[in-house]
C-alpha cells in the first residue's frame, strides 16, 4: 500500500465495517507528536513491524498516515498480543517526553476506540484525515512550485552585491539559525554487511535554508569572494550558537567549517576559552583547500595555534584532480576529504591508477571519502585502504543499522518478557500445589 494512500484506505476499510462492527477494537498512535529525532523514517517503520504479525494471521490491519501517525485496528481476541507490541513500540520511544505524558495522564501518545461503540466518531476522524492530507498535498504541491521558482530564480536570478551582504550580514546578527543547523556523519563501515561506525559528525548550516528564509530571490554564491565574507559572517553565528546550546543534537565529536581568518579571530578565541580543554581533541576544524592557499602564511600561523590547543584539522574540497597538490603532511593537517566522483572508476584504468597512487602517497587512513551517495563510492575507497566515509548512503546505512539495533533489541525485551513470564507461571504453579 502506498504511504500517500494510507487516509484514504483507512476510510474506505472503516466504511466496510459498519456491518462488522462487533468485536474489534482500534488504537491511534499519535507519533506526529514526537520529537523529531524520534520521528524519522527508520523510527516509524520499526513501530509498524511490530504488528506486522497479526496482520499477516489477519487478526488486524494497519494504517501509516503521511504525518507519521499510526492506526491499527484488530480483533479483540487478538489483544494480549497487541499489548506486548504496544509495549515494544514504547520502549523505543521510551525517552520521549511524549511517554511521560502518557503515564501521568493516560493520554497522549495513544487513543484507543470501541469500533462498535464509537464507529460515527471513527468514521468522522477517518474523513477528517482525508481532508487534512488532501490540503497538505494541495499545499506542498504550491510549496514545491514555490519552491522550484525561488530555486530557479536563485541560480540565475539577483547577483549578490555589498548592499545585499550588508542586508544579510544585518539580518543574521539576529536570525535564529538553530533549525538552519545540519548534522552528517563520518563514519568506518566495516564488514560484508557495510556497518556503519560514526567518528564525528560534521555540523553545517544549510546555504540553501538560509537563502530561502533571508533572501530567497538572491542568488548567495554567485560573487565567490562575497560569498566569502558571508561565510565568515555565518561563522561567527555558528561559534557562538557553540558555546552556548544545551542542544541534544549539537554534541559528542564534532566537525564545523571554518574560515582561516575566524581561527585568527576575537569570535573564535572566545569559543576556545569556552570549551573545555578535554574537549578540543574531539573537534575537527575543516577548512578549504581554496582557503588555505589563498593565503598560506595566514594558514600556516593560525594552524600552529589550533594544534597546540589541541584542534584536529581537516583539508575539505579536495578532488580527485586537486589532490596531488595537497601535500597533508607538510600542511600538518590531520585529514583530508576527498569528493567523490564516478569518473575515479569510470575514466580509464590509467585515472584509477593514479587516484589510487595519489590515495597511498596521501595515506589512506587520514583520507575521509566525502558526497558517497552509491555503495560503489564506499566500496572503492574499502578496497583502497580509506576507513572513513560521508555522505547519504552513510546515513542510509546508518538508518538501515539503527533499525536492526532496535529490532535486536525489542527482540530481547520480549524474550525477557517471555522469560519472566514463564517464571511467574511455575512459581504460581508451586504455590497451588503447596
Amino acid at each position: 500500500m502506498s504511504a500517500q494512500n494510507q487516509e484514504s484506505l483507512f476510510l474506505d476499510y472503516i466504511r466496510r465495517l459498519e456491518h462488522h462492527r462487533q468485536g474489534r477494537e482500534m488504537v491511534h498512535f499519535h507519533l506526529s507528536k514526537l520529537r523529531p529525532f524520534n520521528r524519522r523514517e527508520h523510527h516509524i517503520r520499526v513501530a509498524a513491524d511490530a504488528f506486522e504479525g497479526m496482520v499477516k494471521e489477519l487478526l488486524g490491519q494497519i494504517f501509516v498516515f503521511d504525518n507519521a501517525d499510526i492506526i491499527f485496528v484488530f480483533k479483540t481476541e487478538a489483544m494480549g498480543q497487541v499489548e506486548q507490541a504496544i509495549d515494544k513500540v514504547k520502549f523505543l520511544f521510551g525517552d520521549d517526553p511524549l511517554l511521560s505524558e502518557e503515564e501521568i495522564n493516560g493520554k497522549g501518545f495513544s487513543t484507543w476506540y470501541d469500533v462498535q461503540g464509537d464507529y460515527e466518531t471513527i468514521v468522522n476522524m477517518a474523513r477528517k484525515q482525508v481532508e487534512n492530507q488532501n490540503n497538505a498535498q494541495k499545499s506542498g504541491s504550491r510549496t514545491q512550485d514555490v519552491k522550484a521558482a525561488l530555486m530557479a530564480k536563485q541560480d540565475s536570478g539577483e547577483r549578490m552585491t555589498p548592499r545585499i551582504l550588508d542586508r544579510v550580514v544585518e539580518a543574521l546578527k539576529v536570525a535564529d539559525l538553530t533549525n538552519m543547523v545540519r548534522r552528517q556523519y563520518v563514519c568506518s563501515v566495516d564488514g560484508p554487511q557495510m556497518i556503519p561506525t560514526q567518528q564525528f559528525s560534521e555540523l553545517f548550516i544549510s546555504i540553501n535554508d538560509l537563502r530561502e528564509t533571508l533572501l530567497p530571490g538572491v542568488n548567495l554564491t554567485s560573487s565567490p569572494w562575497l560569498f566569502q565574507h558571508l561565510t565568515e559572517t555565518l561563522d561567527r553565528r555558528v561559534l557562538s550558537l557553540l558555546s552556548r546550546t544545551e542542544d541534544r543534537d549539537i554534541t559528542g565529536d564534532i566537525s564545523i567549517n571554518l574560515n582561516v581568518a575566524t581561527l585568527l579571530s576575537a569570535d573564535f578565541m572566545r569559543f576556545d576559552e569556552n570549551v573545555i580543554a578535554a574537549m578540543r581533541g574531539n573537534i575537527v576544524l575543516e577548512l578549504q583547500q581554496l582557503d588555505i592557499f589563498s593565503d598560506l602564511n595566514a594558514y600556516l600561523f593560525a594552524r600552529e595555534f589550533v594544534k597546540e590547543r589541541g584542534y584536529r584539522i581537516c583539508i575539505d574540497g579536495v578532488n580527485y584532480k586537486t589532490l596531488p597538490f595537497i601535500d597533508r603532511e607538510r600542511l600538518e593537517a590531520d585529514m583530508i576529504k576527498l569528493i567523490w566522483s564516478p569518473d575515479i572508476v569510470n575514466g580509464g584504468h590509467d585515472l584509477t591508477d593514479r587516484v589510487i597512487r595519489q590515495i597511498m602517497l596521501t595515506g589512506a587512513d587520514r583520507i575521509i571519502m566525502s558526497r558517497c551517495d552509491t555503495e560503489e563510492s564506499i566500496e572503492f575507497g574499502r578496497d583502497n585502504g580509506i576507513k572513513m566515509f560521508q555522505g547519504r548512503h552513510v546515513e542510509a546505512l546508518i538508518a538501515e543499522e539503527s533499525r536492526r539495533k532496535n529490532m535486536r533489541t525489542l527482540k530481547k525485551r520480549a524474550e525477557a518478557h517471555d522469560k519472566a513470564a514463564a517464571a511467574r507461571k511455575k512459581s504460581l504453579n508451586r504455590r497451588e500445589r503447596d
